[in-house]
């Protein structure tokens, strides 16, 4: 069991630290777009794109960018009891609120399937069903869900990313619970 365990932390903690160090640099992609959007502002027609095309690269660097952050425990923490706190007494502290954030995830997740199932048409309430029926070929796209701006670019885009987020967190946390369990049993991590 502990060698599963092992390889699971090693495997999610690698694919989550290559994908947080790719994505770090998606600052820069959104710079460009909001220094195209002040140059057009400025000395062309304002380019009706450019701010929602800024709060989808946020978001995916945001949502991408967290199962990193949280590997490296740069997430905000109350310091003010926890650092002074044993080593022992800090897993069992983050078993518990893992947990928490895990059970939240979850929903999330499942709220968040549903909204990208939306997205691609289903107006049912088996967003997962619907998936699997895409895989096997039983279910179809309807309507795509679009924005109400004027640009109105398609939706499913930043809500698959959303769902692949969230399900990385999820991966993430449960490598940090195994991670604690094992400090827990005295184990080197």
């Amino acid at each position: 069991m502990r060698n599963v365990a092992h390889r699971f932390i090693g495997a999610v903690d690698a694919l989550n630290y290559r994908l947080g160090r790719v994505v770090m640099y998606g600052i820069f992609v959104l710079m460009g777009i909001l220094i195209w959007s002040s140059v057009s502002k400025t000395f062309f027609l304002p380019s009706l794109w450019t701010l929602e095309l800024a709060q989808f690269a946020m978001v995916s660097y945001y949502i991408l960018g967290g199962p990193y952050s949280l590997q490296l425990g740069s997430n905000v923490r109350m310091d003010l009891l926890y650092g002074a706190w044993s080593p022992r007494k800090k897993a069992w502290a983050d078993v518990i609120t893992v947990l928490f954030l895990i059970f939240y995830l979850c929903v999330m997740i499942y709220g968040a399937v549903g909204s990208t199932a939306y997205s691609l048409g289903y107006w049912g309430s088996e967003p997962f069903s619907f998936f699997g029926g895409l895989i096997t070929g039983s279910s179809e796209i309807g309507r795509m869900e679009t924005s109400p701006s004027v640009w109105s670019p398609w939706m499913w885009p930043i809500k698959a990313i959303m769902v692949l987020g969230l399900f990385l967190m999820l991966l993430q946390c449960v490598s940090e619970l195994l991670k604690d369990v094992l400090r827990l049993k005295g184990e080197a991590i």
